[in-house]
């Protein structure tokens, strides 16, 4: 088996996160390149994404497969059934400090986004760790001074956009 014929890396590594976050007390967020594969209650997807709390206090019978991200959970108080393939999957990360992982988008994904407006920004070729920040708190900070986490933004501010950890 070769390089290209290998299962890929990123269910694992979505799970390796998800257990992260949880042992952690965090809650894990998962952001989500819309399309006609994705089972998600359409009117909370905004530019071709969504971003959903998979914690679980928020789902209900959460598989995270190595094809699909499965579980059942409550929009405004309706359950719903939400269905993701794995290669929509974004990112994964924890909402209290935004650390977590951001994925390479496909070149199908990176084609239906070419006319939205992107939340996160490609990953390179390689996995690498990546903190989200919202887009005010984007400026890059000095090398003697960490850098801060998030704060969080009511649903009508800014969303937050994705800055590497070095």
């Amino acid at each position: 088996m070769n390089a290209q014929e290998s299962p890929s890396t990123r269910p694992y590594l979505i799970r390796a996160l998800y257990e992260w976050c949880t042992d952690n007390g965090f809650t894990p967020y998962v952001a989500v390149a819309v399309d006609e594969s994705v089972q998600v209650p359409r009117e909370f997807v905004k530019d071709g994404e969504i971003v959903l709390n998979v914690s679980y206090d928020a789902t209900s019978g959460l598989n995270i497969g190595n094809d699909f991200l499965a579980f059942k959970a409550r929009f405004g108080g309706v359950p719903r059934e939400i269905l993701v393939p794995i290669e929509r999957v974004m990112a994964i990360y924890a909402r209290e400090n935004g650390q977590g992982m951001a994925f390479p988008v496909s070149d199908a994904v990176a084609e239906s986004k070419a006319e939205a407006k992107p939340v996160l920004s490609e990953a390179s070729s390689e996995d690498r760790v990546v903190q989200l920040v919202s887009v005010e708190d984007a400026s890059t900070p000095s090398a003697d001074t960490p850098p801060e986490p998030p704060k969080p933004t009511s649903p009508a501010g800014a969303r937050p956009a994705l800055k590497r950890i070095k």
